[in-house]
């Protein structure tokens, strides 16, 4: 006996996404990512869960909306696909317009994004372009030149085939644990992915699926926090580059989710995210980009403050892989210099059992 291979998103949600009949999935075989139990990261207080999206396969959640966004790009016959990013949107548009056949121009903030995911990006073929000016300026410039030409699409998270996508997540949560959980806690830049989970746990709802929402929790930096200080940031500023975004597109959705769950918005400080970032690893084995940390750090500050009890589920998403920001592991990861001994047994012998480490 043998079990079915998982489809990938598309062909699984089928039903519940917005797709022509006859469009052929583009896939990667997205989705299906583990549930990881973290109790260790939650001493006497509630059962927390890692929503393991890094899992994906270019190694972030934003595969899961691309998937759905280049199936419907394709069959209706868009050539190119184009995007703005701080580099996951980048590093998943170029990898699925490839498995389409498909040409990928992404448009990147000079400087602000990590090499890892321009990497990616560019192994894949992708045109890249990189403008001065942050985030914010590059999707509006997108936008207006995407809506120019009906042969390009633009699969940014304000594309809502992305949300859509991104909904399943939430799908397979449920699926994982039987229930809805008590809170989901998720890092916050452009502000799409929160707004999705929230589109998939009410529809999930309306189904029969769980009887209630989570509370959704968005976690921003402390040096781009717009939904948590209530203005626009001009000039953002944090380690977790993926969130470093002061004029969310998402915004009104993103409020929408927290009011309608009894959520809210926090921020923490770029040493709290480092602090967990330095955790996950050392504690779990789970290597996560800062932006994914930001989760982990926004959960341990909540946890501080009482804000749920042992009986109660916690779902923290890691958005992204660690080996998509290199610069910061090797800054903040390194531990040390390599050990050099001579290749003889009583060295190697001395290395293993001896305390003396760089």
């Amino acid at each position: 006996m043998s079990a079915s291979p998982w489809p990938g998103v598309v062909v699984r949600y089928r039903e519940r996404l917005p797709l022509p009949a006859g469009a052929e999935p583009v896939t990667l075989l997205e989705g299906n990512t583990p549930l990881l139990p973290a109790d260790a990261l939650s001493p006497g207080g509630p059962r927390l869960w890692l929503k393991l999206e890094s899992m994906n396969p270019t190694a972030s959640f934003k595969d899961r909306g691309m998937t759905v966004a280049v199936t419907a790009a394709r069959a209706a016959g868009a050539r190119t696909v184009v995007c703005a990013s701080t580099g996951n949107t980048a590093a998943s548009a170029a990898a699925y317009a490839a498995r389409a056949g498909m040409a990928c121009v992404v448009v990147l903030p000079a400087g602000a994004v990590a090499q890892g995911k321009l990497l990616q990006a560019r192994a894949a073929g992708a045109r890249t372009v990189a403008i001065e000016a942050g985030f914010d300026g590059a999707l509006a410039l997108v936008r207006e030149v995407a809506a120019l030409h009906p042969e390009i699409a633009l699969v940014n998270s304000v594309n809502p085939l992305r949300l859509e996508g991104q909904k399943t997540a939430a799908f397979e949560i449920v699926d994982a644990l039987g229930r809805a959980p008590t809170a989901l806690v998720l890092p916050v830049g452009n502000a799409g992915n929160i707004s999705a989970y929230h589109r998939g746990f009410e529809e999930a709802r309306r189904l029969g699926w769980i009887d209630r929402l989570p509370r959704l929790f968005g976690v921003q930096a402390a040096g781009a926090a717009p939904l948590v200080d209530g203005a626009e940031v001009e000039h953002p500023e944090t380690v977790a580059s993926a969130i470093r975004i002061g004029r969310p597109a998402s915004a009104a959705l993103a409020r929408e989710a927290v009011r309608a769950t009894g959520g809210a918005f926090l921020k923490v400080e770029d040493r709290e995210i480092l602090a967990a970032y330095r955790d996950l690893p050392r504690r779990l084995g789970v290597f996560a980009e800062p932006a994914s940390a930001a989760a982990v750090a926004g959960f341990a500050r909540l946890l501080a403050q009482g804000t749920w009890g042992p009986d109660d589920d916690v779902v923290a998403v890691i958005t992204g892989h660690g080996l998509k920001d290199p610069g910061t592991a090797e800054g903040e990861l390194g531990g040390g210099e390599v050990r050099r001994v001579p290749a003889e047994r009583a060295a190697v012998e001395e290395a293993i059992l001896g305390e003396a480490w760089v």
